[in-house]
């Protein structure tokens, strides 16, 4: 089977955070800042033998879950049809995962950034790119906006997905508007995307009952 290239790249972005964690490991404190609260203040912390790992391992569990999605879902010959958009997804993701570690990693060597500025820029990205892919998922047991309606009617599957990619569009770009105001990023970042869930949910709802 040809190796595709969105696989190596997923795989190289995990591998990157094992080297990265191996190369600063060294220059790490031994207690490490590990979580912040909604004010953007250090209250949790971890050894730095568990957080150098933590994230590059939850990568990797994260990667390999997907791929084992596609041996193992019913309907994962839809999957195929997208395939390309949900390895998107995946990398997505993934790069996700690795900027958080990036940024904890550089708290620790001084490089402080208010993390109320850092999560809704990423957050919001993320959020901006799920938008996109959104309209090309197919149905399937694993991925998308999985309701009784949109696993029971194809239409209503396609239909709840075009208007999801738009929501969530939207609700990245209301996302990014937490870095303006950072004393307020986590309602920046929790309510659009709650919001933007809930909305194409109900709308999935009203597209059954039209359709019926």
């Amino acid at each position: 089977m040809k190796i595709r290239t969105m696989t190596v790249l997923i795989w190289v972005t995990v591998a990157a955070a094992f080297v990265i964690s191996g190369i600063f490991y060294p220059r790490m404190p031994l207690i490490m800042a590990s979580h912040w609260n909604a004010s953007g203040q250090v209250d949790g912390y971890m050894n730095k033998s568990v957080l150098m790992f933590l994230m590059p391992g939850i990568m990797a569990a994260e990667a390999l879950f997907f791929y084992v999605i596609l041996l193992i879902d019913p309907l994962r010959k839809n999957i195929f049809k997208f395939r390309v958009y949900y390895e998107g997804f995946i990398l997505m993701l993934t790069v996700f995962l690795l900027a958080i570690h990036l940024f904890t990693i550089a708290w620790s060597l001084g490089i402080q950034i208010s993390m109320n500025i850092f999560m809704p820029l990423t957050m919001g990205t993320l959020f901006f790119v799920l938008g996109a892919i959104m309209p090309r998922l197919k149905p399937n047991w694993f991925i998308g906006i999985r309701t009784p309606w949109t696993l029971s009617n194809e239409t209503v599957w396609d239909r709840t997905h075009q208007a999801g990619g738009m929501f969530f569009k939207i609700a990245a770009i209301l996302v990014l508007f937490g870095a303006a105001w950072p004393q307020y990023a986590v309602v920046f970042v929790l309510a659009p995307a709650l919001a933007a869930s809930l909305i194409t949910v109900l709308y999935s709802l009203v597209v059954y009952f039209r359709l019926k």
